[in-house]
């Protein structure tokens, strides 16, 4: 059985992605950060969460494809 809070993370997460993937980072963080306050332990909205920051202060160029390249191991 899947509770409110889980869905109402999943509701901010799909949001998040979806601002993502329009580069609108600080949005999608704070939708993260609601999934986040709902579920502490969301692991994919913690990795989102984190890339939104990153990129706030290193955005991607124009052409980006969404896809995330890992800088270190």
């Amino acid at each position: 059985m899947v509770t409110a809070e889980k869905l109402k993370a999943v509701e901010f997460f799909t949001e998040g992605r979806k601002l993502y993937k329009m580069m609108d980072f600080r949005k999608a963080a704070d939708c993260f950060k609601k999934a986040l306050e709902v579920c502490p332990d969301d692991g994919p909205s913690k990795v989102y969460f984190e890339r939104c920051i990153y990129y706030i202060d290193n955005p991607p160029p124009p052409d980006w494809d969404g896809v995330y390249v890992m800088k270190t191991k």
